[in-house]
């Protein structure tokens, strides 16, 4: 049977399943969890400042399948990668999608050899997977600088075709909401702070040297002036003491 159309999955009628317990299988509610087909969630330039975020938001409770997770991250990305190229953008999928679909299969078709009749409200077996969300939650966010806005907005909106719900764009400057980077950026600016206070400490170690290096000097010209004002003084001295004799 093919892949049947979102809205047989859009409500959030069914409680939540969700638990699969990687360590303890004894406490298992699921059997089997179906593959992930949203491959990706962080995409573009990741290390690149930049002042404008776009989120898309959805304005209904809903559930989204994975597969058009997908197709959207697939869409948005694509339009953006063609005209913005990858390093003046940085897009992240905000949501993941850990409701298990379940379904009680049953034969479908017009013969009557095909006819079935299952078990009424029969608990079914995992299917896929999808999202719930809320109204007003980010489903995807763009960074991008503000002469890109319009692009990156006019890409999100191609969105809208693959979700089963109404959806919107707002846009800000708040770009620090969008959450954590990936790995490699803070691996990356936590290799560049240790750097930079590598720096500062061999800065404040060269001006302790040359500052110890004046102290020596100041203080071996200190002595030497001392030692030639002890010298003049015994000439002088001894100098008194031979007038005295004669």
């Amino acid at each position: 049977m093919g892949l049947r159309p979102g809205r047989c999955y859009r409500t959030k009628k069914d409680r939540a399943f969700t638990r699969m317990a990687v360590r303890v299988h004894r406490r298992n509610y699921i059997g089997a969890v179906p593959g992930l087909k949203t491959r990706q969630f962080n995409m573009g330039n990741p290390m690149k400042q930049f002042t404008h975020i776009l989120d898309l938001k959805v304005q209904e409770h809903v559930q989204l399948r994975d597969n058009s997770i997908e197709s959207a991250r697939i869409a948005i990305n694509r339009y953006l990668h063609t005209h913005l190229g990858k390093e003046n953008y940085f897009m992240k999928i905000r949501i993941y999608p850990f409701q298990i679909l379940r379904e009680n299969k049953q034969a479908q078709g017009a013969h009557a050899d095909r006819i079935q009749t299952g078990m009424s409200k029969a608990y079914g077996k995992p299917i896929g997977r999808a999202a719930r969300v809320r109204p007003g939650q980010n489903v995807v966010s763009v960074l991008v600088d503000e002469d890109n806005v319009e692009v990156a907005k006019t890409a999100l909106m191609r969105a809208k075709s693959r979700f089963t719900c109404d959806v919107k764009v707002v846009v800000g400057t708040d770009v620090e909401r969008i959450g954590t980077k990936p790995k490699k950026v803070r691996e990356a600016k936590v290799a560049k702070k240790e750097v930079k206070e590598g720096d500062e400490k061999a800065e404040e170690g060269k001006e302790g040297a040359e500052g110890k290096e004046e102290e020596t000097k100041d203080g071996a010209g200190k002595d030497a002036g001392e030692k030639k004002g002890d010298d003049k003084k015994g000439k002088e001295e001894a100098g008194k003491k031979d007038a005295g004799k004669k």
